[in-house]
């Protein structure tokens, strides 16, 4: 009988900002990540805008700018490149898990610009959402589910602030923090 071995997971705290809500009509603008278990280990990078859509609030709510990432911003597939390399030294010979605060989000700008930019996703085709795993934890309801809730519930030392890399280190915090009560 052959014995099947699972690689360990490797859970990586994923968080962007984009220039409106889906990808394809809109930009993703930076990458933030850190893993989840040593959140010292870190990416963060932005990215050119593909396109000049954009939803001003969410534009608004980073404070980034278009005009400053044309100028400054890695090209897609350069950034993608850097992240995938990026991920796969994290992970070493175990699985990266995408890990992400309303992951579907994240994970459909994500997923999109690396099967776009470099044909495939080194994190596999399902990510892991901290909302869930909260609501499933602590039986609580979707509306708890809020990062806000969740917060005050958890008492984490970090905060979210839209900038993507900050935000990424918050969600590994708060991912640590429910996996010690489920």
């Amino acid at each position: 009988m052959n014995e099947v071995t699972e690689k360990r997971e490797v859970y990586i705290s994923v968080d962007v900002e984009t220039s409106g809500p889906v990808p394809g009509l809109y930009a993703l603008l930076t990458i933030g990540a850190c893993a989840v278990e040593d959140d010292g280990q870190v990416f963060s990078c932005a990215l050119k805008p593909t396109t000049r859509n954009a939803d001003p609030k969410a534009l608004e709510i980073t404070g980034l700018s278009l005009d400053d990432l044309e100028r400054e911003g890695l090209d897609p597939a350069a950034a993608m490149t850097q992240f995938r390399q990026w991920i796969l030294e994290v992970a070493a010979d175990g699985t990266p898990v995408f890990v992400g605060l309303n992951a579907a989000f994240d994970w459909a700008f994500v997923n999109d610009y690396f099967h776009r930019y470099l044909g495939e996703n080194p994190f596999g085709f399902a990510p892991l959402d901290i909302k869930a795993y909260y609501m499933g934890a602590t039986r609580c309801t979707w509306s708890d589910t809020r990062s806000s809730k969740m917060a005050a519930r958890l008492n984490p030392q970090l905060h979210g602030d839209h900038d993507a890399l900050h935000d990424a280190r918050y969600q590994a915090e708060l991912f640590r923090l429910i996996r010690e009560i489920a």
